[in-house]
């Protein structure tokens, strides 16, 4: 249990840092296109957070404000395939143009998204938990592809 707790929240952290770099990138963006990908981006990494500080203890849990944040994370998920319609560059973007040579696939990794935060357990820590790897697993799987 304490191995499988440690490898659990080293991955929330892990995935936590790596959305957080997403923050340096916004500062020097000039396509507004981009800033908006950047933007929706960046409040998946809020709603993330907001049940990874639950599940690090950070803060006290609360099945209620999970539950909002998984929701808001689904709403921003459902999002994405159109976020990246239009192939916008700038030179601060992390996004490969890998995706616009594989919309259908880079839809399927934002659906998987949406489904596994709408999936999510809120109800308990445990719960949480269990549904914050999953949620992490799903970022890393776009990201691997998709995200420079």
């Amino acid at each position: 249990m304490t191995q499988t707790l440690s490898r659990n929240t080293f991955l929330l952290g892990l995935g936590l840092a790596v959305l957080s770099s997403a923050a340096i990138a916004h500062a020097a963006v000039t396509d507004p296109t981009v800033k908006a990908r950047m933007q929706g981006m960046k409040d998946i990494r809020t709603h993330y957070a907001i049940m990874g500080d639950m599940v690090k203890g950070k803060t006290e849990f609360d099945a209620a404000a999970a539950q909002a944040a998984m929701a808001e994370l689904a709403i921003e998920a459902e999002n994405i395939p159109a976020l990246f319609a239009d192939p916008a560059a700038d030179p601060e973007s992390e996004a490969k143009p890998a995706i616009w040579d594989n919309m259908d696939d880079f839809a399927q990794k934002a659906d998987a998204l949406y489904a596994a935060a709408m999936a999510a357990d809120t109800s308990s820590l445990d719960g949480a938990r269990a549904s914050m790897k999953q949620i992490g697993m799903t970022c890393k799987a776009c990201h691997d592809d998709y995200k420079d």
